[in-house]
Formats: structure tokens, sequence, C-alpha cells
């Protein structure tokens, strides 16, 4: 398993726009056979700050995620709506229950 989590942070003023764009992304990520889990999360305190906690089956999941048309527009749209670039940190499991 591969996980990512992704944390994206609005201009002041964009917070809700940004949500709504990121909410967009979902059902298409839910059609993807490699997607496991998909989650958008908010900052508690903190209503700019959005995190997606992503799960994929395997490498070739999480290529074929990044290579849709669809993450390529949503990137686009989101990208005007963003204080900074995302911080992306990918993750490998190594013990689970």
């Amino acid at each position: 398993m591969i996980v990512i989590t992704a944390i994206f942070k609005s201009k002041p003023g964009q917070e809700k726009e940004l949500e709504e764009v990121l909410k967009t992304i979902i059902p298409k990520v839910q059609e993807e056979e490699g997607t496991v889990r998909y989650t958008l999360h908010r900052a508690k305190g903190d209503p700019g700050q959005f995190m997606f906690y992503e799960m994929y089956k395997d490498k070739a999941a999480l290529d074929y995620h990044g290579s849709t048309p669809y993450f390529k527009e949503f990137s686009a749209q989101i990208a005007g709506l963003l204080e900074a670039k995302p911080q992306i940190t990918i993750y490998e499991e190594i013990a689970s229950i």
C-alpha cells in the first residue's frame, strides 16, 4: 500500500472556493480501480487548510491517478486558489492492525 497526504492552503478569502473544487475530484477518483481511500479533511482552527488522505494499492495505481485528464484539470483549477504549492508526502505502510 502507498499512502499520501496532500496539504493545501488557500489564499485568504478563497477558502470556500478551494473546498468546492477539492470536493469535485472525489467522485472521479472513486472510480479508479487501485484507489483504496481518498478522504478530504479540513484543519480545525484553520478553514483554509485542507488535507487529502490517499491510499493506493500500489505504485501503478498512484501513477494512473496522476496521469488522468481530470487530475490534470483539477491541478490547473486549484493553482490560482492556493497560497503555496501543495505539500505532498508519500508513505509506505510498514505495520498495521
